[in-house]
């Protein structure tokens, strides 16, 4: 079946610059590999078929995007950028229409942008448009060249001459070209350069031999920005960061103190959300309406309902909590943790692969894993699931509305039944009925008149 559209993205360089044993397109950014942005903003844009070119490093980029629905082609030589797209003509398979071309280190590109770059390719009748701009400092960029209006080539920096260089309009690196015309381009680019390569960039003066050349301007200019070292990381991750907090104000979210809060493009916040400072939001999480995420907490793929207050410094990972829950300050929800509706987690409570049912009040000083609590139960403080006997894990079930008193250890498995009480300082080994009260502690013993030792004094 033959394609419209097809998207190149060149991933293949050693990235010597990031001095790391990682390769540079999995070095992650606010969550995700840095190849994924650009995989994601050609999707975004209607461009489903995608191919990734990979070389160095390639194989642990192949299965860092294992079923993403990507396809690879390996440029096991880096002879330049027109080699290292001629080594995905394979992979790109039969395509009568547009292939975008872009890098796999410019996280910042948009899929408008690239909607943009592919309407006006499409609507000029040109063999290639390219994303160009105007930076502050256009050094080492390759410069555009003009004739009137028309644009003629591309000279890389190492190759232009002084006149050359001081050129403001510069190449991006991100090209709309015809198919199949530009794997016959491909083949006539030679390597008589500074470099001996093969650069991308010789297509443009092919085109423009009968006016089929041109170029568009980005509106803004950090969507060029590559990632070669880890400073420039570290800055495309400081504006992804603003780009993604700013959406989420604009659709109705309060940043208490957006600099420091922490959100992953894959975070969901409804309106009315308040997040305070230095939270990090990660993964799938997903935030209902009106709640209140404390100072410092860490969420990651996680569902939080309706009106939940998380209190500072609270951490909660794999966990769901309905609706007009409190967690925190300080509480540790762990994978598997499920808390009901205006359920209580309080402060140095960890909870862990448990269900708290609706009105569980656990709310302070307290463990609990791989446990059942029925709705409107207490538990006092310092109470502990004792669900591990060094081998095999163990369940303990309490029923609903039962108290259970403060420093208090059951012993799974165990069941407390409804309405059941277990006494403070007890270790329960055995179930306890429903309505029943179940206390294990020595008697209590006074004596009168008690004298404390004394220190000796040498």
């Amino acid at each position: 079946m033959v394609k419209e559209k097809a998207a190149i993205i060149l991933a293949a360089g050693k990235g010597t610059r990031m001095r790391s044993r990682l390769t540079k397109v999995l070095h992650p950014l606010l969550g995700r590999p840095l190849l994924a942005y650009p995989i994601n903003a050609c999707r975004g844009a209607g461009v489903e078929n995608v191919v990734a070119v990979v070389g160095h490093g390639g194989e642990e980029v192949r299965a860092a995007f294992e079923g993403w629905g990507i396809r690879f082609a390996n440029q096991n030589e880096q002879l330049g950028t027109a080699h290292a797209v001629l080594a995905a003509k394979e992979a790109v398979g039969e395509v009568e229409g547009i292939a975008l071309i872009l890098s796999g280190d410019v996280p910042l590109i948009r899929e408008s942008t690239l909607l943009a770059l592919l309407n006006a390719h499409k609507s000029s009748g040109r063999k290639v448009t390219l994303l160009s701009m105007v930076p502050d400092d256009p050094k080492g960029y390759g410069r555009l060249l003009y004739e009137g209006e028309n644009l003629v080539g591309i000279v890389e920096e190492r190759d232009a001459s002084p006149e050359q260089r001081r050129l403001k309009e510069v190449n991006t690196g991100t090209y709309a070209v015809d198919l199949p015309w530009l794997w016959d381009a491909l083949a006539r680019v030679g390597c008589d350069n500074e470099q001996g390569e093969y650069y991308l960039t010789d297509i443009i003066g092919m085109a423009a031999k009968d006016g089929s050349a041109g170029a568009i301007k980005l509106e803004d200019n950090d969507e060029a920005m590559g990632v070669n070292d880890r400073v420039q990381l570290a800055e495309a991750q400081r504006l992804m960061r603003v780009r993604v907090n700013r959406e989420h104000m604009l659709n109705g979210v309060t940043f208490e103190d957006p600099p420091s809060t922490w959100v992953e493009p894959s975070a969901t916040i409804a309106s009315d959300v308040t997040i305070g400072a230095n939270v990090k939001l990660c993964g799938n999480t997903v935030i209902g309406v009106g709640a209140i995420i404390g100072q410092g907490s860490v969420i990651s793929d996680s569902a939080i309902g309706r009106d939940v207050e998380v209190k500072p410094y609270s951490v909660v990972l794999e966990a769901s909590i309905a609706g007009s829950a409190k967690i925190g300050p300080f509480a540790h929800l762990r994978p598997g943790a499920k808390v009901g509706e205006a359920a209580r987690v309080g402060n140095f409570v960890e909870v862990k692969n448990s269900i708290l049912h609706s009105g569980v009040k656990a709310s302070h000083l307290t463990y609990l894993g791989d446990a059942e609590v029925g709705a409107g139960t207490n538990i006092g403080a310092g109470t502990i699931t004792c669900n591990y006997d060094g081998v095999n894990k163990f369940k303990t079930k309490i029923g609903e509305r039962a108290f259970i008193g403060s420093n208090s250890s059951l012993v799974a498995p165990v069941e407390i039944g409804a309405e059941a009480t277990v006494g403070a300082g007890s270790t329960i080994t055995s179930d306890v009925e429903s309505g029943a009260l179940g206390v294990s502690r020595a008697k209590q013993r006074t004596i009168p008149r008690w004298k404390r030792p004394v220190k000796r004094e040498d």
